[in-house]
């Protein structure tokens, strides 16, 4: 099989973690938090570059105030492995030692107390530590206080990213190459897997195959039902290349489609450029799903649209934004996020068309370019 002929990325720099921490600062303290404490995983990642080898009970955590050194608390025994991270350097590292307590010496970090945010992915036994610490304090998920933490994508993201897609886009193109009929949905789940990794994936995060009724489902994965001639197939698929995802979503079909799938078919690919056409600097996130399900709606399917038409994607394959009703925060330059509308008929078929877009100072700018038009396979 080919793989991909793309560069690999220069890496991320100190000064550009340097740059990422001063801005979740600022952004804190406009939201009124006195502090923000960050547990291992994927904010952790953003802001650092450091990803234990292992998460443990043992405390890790970032704390990031106003007017002091981000300080990165670690196990003694991963000081090293942290003075490593592609971060050193834009922040401090202080480990402890078995037997004592890292909750004081976070507390003392922290200096006076009031309202801290905490990662999603904090254990609790950690945040009653902190709790028993500074029983003064409150705490807000950092996901709600600050959720465009991560959303707003640099230049040096968005090359990841762009890599990424093409890399998803590569594997669709190479699938459509094999055979469908006869073939369980895990066969071609496994195929994907492997083109994923093939143009130079890292991590497979998902392999969507949804045949038939199973199409029905927006999240199923894949089974051992045998695709049969004159199913509908939906592909979801992705994860991360150079530490970035990829999320792309097309629907093929095994022979020729009845007239009926393929209208089903034309109209969610129309809702998705619907979407697509809403994504500008200053929409809100609620316009782009506005959008596309109006399309669905008035063509008498809305009832089978069971989800949002889109979330963000960076380091994480799901994160904020979320292109659903009621998410008033405006489209930035540099957000990248999903817009996959569906419509689900269950018992029969489903349709799904995904494309993942980054704002740009004029409008939308797609980081998948595979054909929206349905594709037929043997």
């Amino acid at each position: 099989m080919p793989s991909s002929p793309a560069a690999t990325p220069a890496p991320f720099t100190a000064d550009d973690y340097r740059a990422r921490m001063d801005r979740a600062v600022r952004a804190a303290a406009e939201a009124g938090l006195d502090g923000v404490l960050v547990a291992p995983g994927p904010d952790l990642v953003h802001l650092t570059g450091y990803q234990p080898t292992a998460v443990t009970e043992r405390l890790t955590v970032l704390v990031l105030t106003a007017g002091r050194e981000p300080v990165l608390v670690v196990p003694a025994l991963e000081a090293a492995d942290a003075g490593k991270a592609a971060g050193a350097g834009a922040f401090g590292v202080r480990d402890w030692v078995d037997g004592k307590d890292p909750y004081g010496i976070t507390a003392a970090l922290l200096g006076a107390q009031g309202r801290l945010a905490v990662s999603d992915n904090t254990w609790a036994m950690h945040l009653l530590g902190y709790q028993k610490a500074l029983p003064a304090t409150r705490y807000v998920s950092l996901t709600e206080a600050l959720p465009m933490l991560r959303a707003v994508k640099d230049a040096r993201e968005l090359e990841r990213l762009e890599a990424a897609g093409a890399a998803a886009d590569a594997a669709y193109r190479e699938i459509l190459k094999v055979r469908f009929a006869g073939r369980r949905e895990n066969d071609i789940a496994a195929d994907l897997a492997m083109l994923l990794r093939e143009f130079g994936h890292s991590q497979v995060d998902f392999t969507v195959v949804g045949s038939g009724p199973n199409g029905a489902n927006p999240h199923h994965e894949a089974s051992d039902r045998v695709i049969e001639h004159g199913d509908m197939v939906v592909l979801d698929f992705g994860g991360l290349k150079h530490g970035y995802g990829s999320d792309t979503t097309r629907t093929v079909h095994v022979g020729e489609p009845t007239a009926e799938e393929r209208a089903v078919h034309d109209i969610v690919r129309e809702a998705q450029q619907a979407g697509f056409e809403a994504v500008r600097p200053g929409a809100a996130c609620q316009d782009v799903d506005r959008a596309a399900r109006a399309v669905i709606t008035e063509a008498g399917y809305g009832e089978y649209f069971i989800h949002r038409t889109g979330h963000g994607i960076g380091v994480t394959t799901h994160e904020p934004p979320y292109m659903i009703e009621g998410e008033e925060q405006p489209l930035v330059p540099g957000m990248c996020f999903s817009v996959e509308p569906g419509i689900y008929l269950p018992g029969r078929f489903g349709v799904r068309i995904e494309d993942i877009v980054t704002v740009t100072e004029t409008g939308g700018h797609r980081l998948n370019n595979t054909p929206r038009e349905m594709a037929i396979v043997e």
